[in-house]
């Protein structure tokens, strides 16, 4: 049996070459060794096979039946050497990978319509295993060995990040809300009915959680677990929310909602596109962090004269109080 530990793999490079040239000279000159040099490989080869592998017919050079069967085989057997020293490549338009995704409820409602409509196009084939975020159950090491990405607010330890994009809350009112016209003053706003989301993460709505500490109140009538029912609940009563302002834009066509600035000075919070170590350097992963960081720049920049003037608590630092632990608090750039 042969030593597979003894064998050096660039004498099979030799071996390819001389098959393929039925000369010592022309396969020497082919992988740029010295005719010297090619001929103690095919002592070495001759030995290795047990075999001539390539003899003298007069003036010329002949394969032996061995050699001519060992052309195909070898052949192959490079080749895949060859593609696995290459790295995997990645076709998006003929892949059937599926990728896991980890986002948060805000970005799940914002960014997967628009990349199931990109991958319609560009990976008709490839498909999105989605897991939902409640953040203050997540251990940062399962995260990594479960997910190719993750849309959030928060960083965790251990993964590359990127800031996706910036946003800031937000009034969705129905279209044509009595509220519309006196939304300035604080009190008006106090005193509305509010809809409030309140995750499963979540004891109470973070922005109440902020108000509280601005000494504010406000009148919340309805709870939700999710933005998108509280858009919902807006855009069928005169209760109105505070969401996030990108993900109002998103659905008042559809809802027939109108947006308002909230009187108060709300800030602005930014989300992240994390991965784990182990999806680094994968194509396939490469590719899809572009997508939804393409996705993320077609939204573009908040219009600045509606930011507050000093950005206090983001809405992702305020919730991260009771939803991380101390251990596993953001560590962004």
């Amino acid at each position: 049996m042969t030593n597979l530990a003894a064998l050096d793999l660039n004498l099979l490079v030799a071996l390819e070459s001389l098959l393929q040239e039925v000369s010592v000279g022309r396969a020497a000159h082919r992988v740029a060794l010295s005719q010297p040099a090619m001929s103690h490989a095919l002592k070495r080869l001759r030995s290795l096979f047990g075999d001539p592998l390539l003899v003298r017919v007069g003036p010329q050079m002949q394969l032996t039946v061995r050699g001519e069967a060992l052309r195909d085989p070898l052949k192959e057997v490079l080749s895949r050497v060859r593609n696995l020293l290459a790295g995997e490549s990645f076709d998006p338009p003929h892949s059937t990978r599926t990728f896991r995704l980890f986002v948060s409820d805000y970005a799940s409602d914002l960014l997967l319509p628009s990349l199931r409509k990109r991958l319609q196009q560009e990976a008709p084939s490839v498909s999105i295993r989605v897991h939902l975020a409640a953040e203050n159950r997540l251990d940062p090491f399962e995260l990594a060995r479960a997910v190719d990405a993750a849309c959030v607010p928060n960083c965790f330890k251990g993964f590359y990040q990127q800031r996706l994009f910036t946003d800031r809350d937000a009034c969705a009112v129905r279209r044509g809300h009595p509220i519309k016209m006196c939304l300035g003053a604080r009190e008006e706003f106090l005193r509305a009915q509010h809809v409030a989301v309140v995750g499963r993460e979540f004891t109470e709505d973070p922005v109440d959680t902020w108000l509280r500490q601005e000494s504010h109140q406000r009148n919340v009538a309805l709870s939700v677990p999710y933005y998108l029912q509280a858009l919902h609940v807006v855009s069928q009563s005169d209760l109105i929310a505070v969401i996030p302002e990108r993900l109002i834009r998103a659905y008042a066509g559809v809802l027939h909602l109108d947006l308002l600035p909230v009187p108060l000075d709300v800030g602005t919070f930014d989300e992240y596109l994390l991965h784990p170590a182990p999806s680094h350097a994968d194509p396939g992963c490469i590719w899809l962090r572009g997508v939804l960081q393409s996705l993320a720049k077609v939204l573009g920049p908040l219009d600045p004269l509606r930011i507050g003037k000093t950005p206090r608590h983001s809405r992702s630092e305020r919730a991260s109080r009771e939803r991380v632990s101390k251990s596993d608090r953001p560590a962004c750039p």
